[in-house]
């Protein structure tokens, strides 16, 4: 790195890094490697990237699926996604990389050996220095909310949901809250296979802390999926569905089938490239974690790590269903304008505008269907600005 990179990056309160090292210690263990994510509000992409061999968990949290997908073939009932021969990656969406060279400009792609160039390189807001902060707050308008106000405004729509308070907490007036301590009971008309597959949207998600709850985002303090009681207290909407499947299933499987639907369920989109993979990781994790407190509540000593096909089966979906978007024009960043050709890292700021592409490529979502361990969706891919059109 050059001096003057050097000081470009001083400049935004980033202090130079050390590259992560490229050859990974053989004895590392993939359950020692889930065992750091548990217990990590910064997860490491070269841990994620430990997890998959043939089945890459890293590469599909860094998919871009509107960008990815060939074409649609129609089965009996549902639809099954033919993968394209050169996926797409998300585009990092904002310059505060830029300082590191190639392949760190805001519509660079995100590849597995770009994020994995650096420890420690992709942090979540709590973590980054307050210059930073202050720069992405002025550049983007990006301020997280505090966890008590998601969960108040996630009791509020539970309340319209359930029709009665504090389904699954009690607000505190010192900005805490407690939660309840028995099964959350359902109204007649209602039942729990319903709630776990309610479609929730978070807009404009950044981390994702409406969805999930492993921290804090604006003090960065880990909350733990029960409180010293034994008492669920993560408040996120994803959150809520997992405590909702583990008062109501009893086997492992029947949990792992339950759990794939409740996650298919929730949606996000973000701007920043480094955001939404931090949504997507904590997604992932929260999976994780919600396992091994099942396992824990069904006495397993030794659990098995949900490796291979679990992993990567929920990966896959949120690949899909947290995505990139530009929430004002329903596009993919900065695909409606034409890139200047061969920017240098010293004098790229924003793509040049022109009229041409003034559509951009619009984001997809799907609709999913078959049961839980199945890709199948309801209908093919769509533009997610057909749903704005049809409200």
């Amino acid at each position: 790195m050059s001096s003057l990179e050097q000081q470009n990056i001083k400049g935004l309160g980033v202090a130079p890094r050390k590259k992560a090292k490229k050859k990974i210690a053989p004895n590392v263990s993939k359950s020692a490697v889930i065992k750091r994510i548990r217990n990590s509000v910064d997860i490491l992409e070269t841990d994620l990237r430990l997890l998959g061999e043939k089945s890459n968990i890293l590469a599909l949290l860094l998919r871009d699926q509107s960008r990815s997908i060939q074409h649609v073939r129609n089965g009996v009932y549902n639809y099954t996604v033919v993968d394209t021969i050169e996926p797409r990656n998300i585009i990092w969406a904002t310059d505060n990389y830029r300082n590191r060279g190639k392949g760190f400009l805001q519509t660079d792609e995100m590849t597995i050996n770009v994020v994995c160039m650096y420890k420690h390189l992709i942090q979540p807001r709590s973590v980054k220095s307050k210059a930073i902060q202050a720069k992405r707050t002025k550049d983007k308008a990006e301020v997280f909310t505090p966890s008590w106000v998601c969960n108040a405004q996630n009791n509020l729509i539970d309340e319209a949901w359930f029709g009665y308070k504090n389904v699954f907490n009690v607000e505190n007036p010192d900005h805490t809250w407690t939660p309840t301590d028995n099964p959350v009971v359902f109204p007649k008309d209602k039942n729990w296979h319903q709630y776990i597959t309610e479609k929730r949207l978070e807009i404009t998600c950044g981390e994702a802390p409406y969805l999930v709850s492993r921290y804090d985002t604006t003090n960065g303090k880990y909350i733990p999926v029960r409180d010293e009681n034994g008492r669920f207290q993560r408040i996120g909407l994803l959150d809520r569905k997992f405590r909702i499947i583990s008062e109501n299933v009893s086997d492992l499987s029947h949990w792992r089938d339950t759990a794939y639907k409740a996650i298919k369920s929730i949606y996000g989109f973000e701007w920043q490239g480094d955001n939404l993979l931090i949504a997507r990781e904590n997604i992932l994790a929260s999976y994780i974690d919600y396992y091994y407190d099942f396992c824990s509540q069904l006495k397993i000593k030794k659990p098995q790590p949900p490796l291979g096909t679990s992993l990567f089966h929920v990966a896959y979906i949120i690949s899909w269903n947290i995505f990139q978007m530009d929430g004002m024009k329903y596009i993919l960043p900065y695909s409606d304008q034409p890139l200047a050709k061969d920017p240098t890292v010293f004098d790229f700021e924003f793509p040049n505008i022109t009229e041409q592409n003034p559509k951009g490529i619009y984001a997809k979502i799907v609709h999913w269907g078959g049961d839980g361990r199945q890709k199948y969706m309801l209908r093919p891919p769509f533009d997610f600005y057909e749903l704005i059109k049809e409200s």
